[in-house]
């Protein structure tokens, strides 16, 4: 799923190619995306986008008549972009959004349509229910951080990736945040001291600022079209089984439901491997507790 970086970068190529144009029409081509009634997508047709915005990992653009269109990409969600006159790929074809020098493209791979598109009225109380509450770990205190952080004994993974907690951190980013603070992502919120709490602060922020920085680089002047939850320069997510940057130990994984999180016993945990739900049942005391254990295992085929 798009988050923070992400979907940062798609607001500002918006804002750039175009804020300032008339949406001339909306085509949906999967009934399933749109998710509201009132107002119709014709009442956007004709009118300026005045600008974009992020809400969390939801992009929303706003005309001058003051309604908005949110679009949610959940996970296999992606917008694109060609300029007038360039032909429209069909493949995961969701919605085309029409301006008069070039056309926004909506996709979502899979069969499974999680992607979502809302029409909302003018006013503030229209957004209202789109608003999670996360605070904005690039615009708050220290302070600020640390009373959200410890309101509830969360873990760190758990917290991070909470929209009521903190908004627009996902799986990827606060893998990379904690490997960054030298944390255990299972660390619970209230056991962490002041030290760790400023450290988990500045990871957050300098992660964040980092990533939203690399991605428009590689950009430029372009639309951000290979937006993934991979990235090869990233430390730890998406590398499980590869050596830890830092210190040359396999990155490990802890798996549950359709979630994964990545991370490095030495460098976050003390060499110790975090239990993995469905096969340290299944192993029970033959789980391996420290990284080397786990590599003398697999290498003598014991499981």
């Amino acid at each position: 799923m798009p988050e923070l970086p992400d979907v940062v970068n798609y607001c500002r190529a918006l804002e750039r190619l175009v804020v300032g144009q008339r949406l001339e029409k909306i085509q949906l081509a999967s009934p399933f995306l749109l998710r509201t009634v009132e107002p119709a997508l014709s009442a956007f047709h004709g009118k300026p986008l005045t600008s974009v915005s992020r809400e969390a990992k939801q992009i929303v653009l706003e005309f001058d008549s003051g309604e908005r269109l949110l679009i949610h990409l959940m996970i296999a969600g992606r917008l694109r972009w060609r300029p007038e006159g360039k032909k429209v790929p069909k493949t995961n074809l969701q919605a085309t959004f029409h301006f008069e020098h070039g056309t926004l493209i909506f996709t979502e791979a899979g069969k499974k349509k999680r992607a979502r598109l809302y029409a909302l009225p003018a006013g503030p109380e229209a957004l209202a229910p789109f608003q999670k509450g996360g605070l904005e770990v690039l615009e708050c205190s220290l302070g600020q951080f640390q009373e959200r952080l410890q309101l509830r004994n969360h873990t760190l993974r758990r917290a991070l990736t909470d929209q009521r907690l903190f908004s627009g951190i996902g799986n990827a980013y606060s893998d990379e945040i904690l490997f960054h603070a030298g944390i255990s992502p299972m660390k619970l919120t209230q056991k962490m001291t002041d030290v760790e709490v400023k450290t988990l602060y500045q990871a957050c922020r300098e992660v964040l600022c980092d990533w939203v920085k690399r991605l428009e680089s590689e950009v430029g002047d372009g639309f951000p079209e290979k937006v993934t939850a991979f990235h090869p320069d990233m430390a730890v997510h998406g590398r499980y089984g590869e050596s830890c940057l830092k210190c040359g130990q396999a990155v490990q994984r802890i798996r549950y439901a359709d979630n994964e999180t990545n991370y490095c016993p030495q460098c976050q945990n003390e060499g110790r491997l975090l239990a993995d739900r469905s096969l340290s049942r299944l192993l029970k005391s033959d789980w391996p507790r420290t990284a080397e254990e786990l590599e003398y295992h697999l290498e003598s085929r014991k499981f």
